[in-house]
């Protein structure tokens, strides 16, 4: 479990998670985003599951500045994201990636929402398959063209039996 929120820093203790510490991972827009990858890929050379959070683009939400979001969301793109996955992929063997937000922050707004929230499964075998469609990673895309899953707590469940 990585994550510098305290709330979910709790909720994963409770679900049974080990708290890994990366230094200068603070929750905020400046936080250690590529320490974040970094300790998450040495935890999965032990460990078969990760949790990791990232709360920049929320807080940037708060904030309701759409150019620190954006900047946010492709910080954890470019800086945790690929990192994560160009480690799986050197990795080797069969791994499995889910990637959403926990809820919606509109800058217009600066506070959650109860919007649906978009979210990727990506597994290590579809790198073989032919793409049969282009999705963006976006709330618009997710809401004309992607599967809504209206018991969200059931995604990880679907993630692990695949």
């Amino acid at each position: 479990m990585i994550a510098a929120v305290d709330l979910v820093n709790g909720l994963g203790v409770l679900a049974g998670l080990q708290r890994i510490s990366v230094p200068g991972a603070n929750g905020y827009l400046d936080t250690n985003f590529l320490g974040k990858a970094e300790y998450g890929l040495s935890a999965l050379a032990e460990r078969d599951f990760l949790f990791l959070h990232v709360e920049a683009p929320d807080e940037a939400g708060h904030l309701g500045d759409p150019a620190k979001k954006v900047e946010a969301i492709e910080n954890v793109d470019a800086k945790v994201i690929g990192p994560l996955l160009e480690g799986l992929r050197q990795a080797g063997g069969e791994w499995r990636m889910m990637v959403l937000p926990d809820h919606p922050t509109p800058c217009a707004t600066k506070t959650h929402s109860d919007e649906p929230v978009p979210f990727v499964v990506y597994i290590s075998s579809d790198e073989q398959k032919p793409r049969a469609q282009s999705r963006g990673y976006n709330e618009r895309d997710a809401r004309e063209k992607g599967i809504f899953i209206p018991e969200a707590h059931t995604l990880l469940g679907r993630l692990l039996r695949h």
